[in-house]
């Protein structure tokens, strides 16, 4: 059918008036897809048993559904639930006929101390270890770094600590455990941000490792990556002691003679484009250990501070990177290369957890409060990734990497093409319908959510 030039084109004359009238109007039609699921995984019983010994007129588990809304509709900060108080699936969502006041969900976290939070942090790992059981994964590799949340000057147990690009500001230094295969958050512990990365980290890895056999066995293989931070004695030990697979980048520390060995070594491994490398067993007599490390250097165009070329070569053999790696498992150089490199990928998720679930917003100064916020912060991405894990995500090609096996949308892409639907809630029979614009596009994803949910 051919359409002529006027059928495409539209005369706007004036402005519209704006008129604000109550209705059962809704912006986000698509929070009823995921409050079936949540309900489906049972998450309000059990965030009421998680939240029961803090109390309130309006529940623990409701609260926290509103606040677990928040990143789903795009808000940020509890300022924001002014902006949501008439919307009625955000009310259906949370099981709630009235949205509390940014004051009294922040008097409601300030109820949470390290005592209370406990049951919070079991419920997070068990909803991811639950999807973790249906996927029926063959190894869980575990990503476990630091990540900085900038504060205020007069925020509870927050320290200037390591922070290049704003040295002079006080922070929170949180603990993360990143699930590779599916991107999962596993755990998080706070910390104030003047301390070393691998601080807590053998305590945290331990109640990690336990969490996970308890429930999926000791027969799934569990590895582990890590940055410089975490080549400490204790946690090789304890990884050695516990039969996991590691692989832990190690520092160009003036003790060990990696720089040495670097400086003397004649031939070197083709690994990947512009890597070489070559494997050794490196002794270090003050902590009683003999490791397998890799040494590679990466050639780069630029002068770099990682680099030590005016101490090995001329410089007419250009510019490297230097790193060394240490680990237990039995992969070759070039398959190792491409294993230690799949830890970029947490990085990803980090980046989304702060841009569009608010992991880097502080919203009291109590410092129970905003570890309560962060907990909840992963929670709603974890349910959000498991959401999609159920219902639409296909699996990918496998990679020697060894990062995401699955292909998941980004929280802002599934907000724009399932959440952020405009909707009239009318009563048709004496139930209520939630009525949509007609969308071919929108009406098939759908479709596909709800027999998924169905299965």
């Amino acid at each position: 059918m051919r359409l002529s030039v006027e059928t495409l084109r539209q005369v706007v004359k004036r402005d519209l008036p704006i008129a604000f009238v109550p209705q059962q109007l809704t912006s986000y039609g698509g929070l009823e897809l995921l409050r079936r699921y949540v309900r489906r995984i049972e998450l309000p019983r059990r965030l009421k048993v998680a939240c029961a010994a803090l109390g309130g007129d309006y529940g623990g588990a409701r609260l926290a559904l509103l606040l677990l809304a928040l990143p789903y509709v795009g808000a940020r900060r509890l300022e924001h639930l002014q902006y949501l108080v008439n919307d009625p699936l955000v009310r259906r969502f949370a099981g709630l006929a009235r949205v509390p006041t940014a004051r009294t969900v922040s008097n409601w976290l300030r109820r949470f101390t390290q005592e209370t939070l406990r049951p919070l942090i079991r419920l997070n790992q068990d909803l991811v270890l639950d999807t973790l059981v249906r996927l029926d994964v063959p190894r869980l590799t575990l990503d476990v770094d630091g990540t900085i949340v900038r504060t205020g000057a007069t925020v509870a147990w927050a320290f200037r600590g390591f922070n290049p690009h704003h040295r002079k500001d006080r922070s929170y230094y949180p603990l993360l455990a990143h699930v590779a295969q599916t991107g999962h958050i596993l755990r998080v512990k706070n910390r104030p941000g003047n301390v070393h990365d691998s601080k807590q980290s053998a305590a945290f890895l331990r109640e990690l490792i336990d969490g996970v056999r308890g429930r999926l066995g000791r027969r799934l293989p569990l590895e582990f990556r890590m940055d410089a931070a975490f080549f400490q004695p204790d946690v090789l030990r304890l990884l050695a002691a516990r039969g996991c697979a590691y692989a832990i980048k190690v520092g160009y520390w003036s003790w060990l003679p990696l720089k040495q060995l670097a400086a003397e070594r004649r031939h070197w491994h083709a690994l990947a484009p512009g890597v070489t490398g070559f494997e050794h067993r490196l002794a270090i007599p003050q902590w009683k250990l003999r490791l397998r490390v890799m040494i590679y250097r990466k050639h780069v165009q630029h002068e770099s501070p990682k680099n030590f070329q005016l101490d090995l070569f001329t410089p007419d053999d250009g510019h490297f990177e230097y790193y060394a790696v240490a680990t237990n498992m039995p992969l070759s150089l070039p398959a190792l290369y491409a294993f230690i490199g799949g830890r970029g990928a947490q990085e990803k998720t980090i980046a989304e957890l702060k841009g569009e679930f608010a992991l880097d917003v502080v919203p009291t100064r109590h410092y129970g409060a905003n570890c309560a916020w962060q907990q909840l912060s992963i929670l709603a991405y974890n349910v959000a990734r498991s959401f999609q894990l159920d219902t639409i995500a296909t699996p990918r090609r496998r990679s020697r990497k060894r990062t995401y096996a699955y292909v998941v949308r980004s929280m802002r892409t599934l907000r724009f093409l399932l959440i952020t639907r405009a909707g009239r809630l009318t009563r048709i029979g004496g139930r209520h319908v939630l009525r949509l614009a007609q969308n071919p596009a929108t009406e098939a994803l759908y479709t596909r959510i709800q027999h998924a949910l169905a299965a």
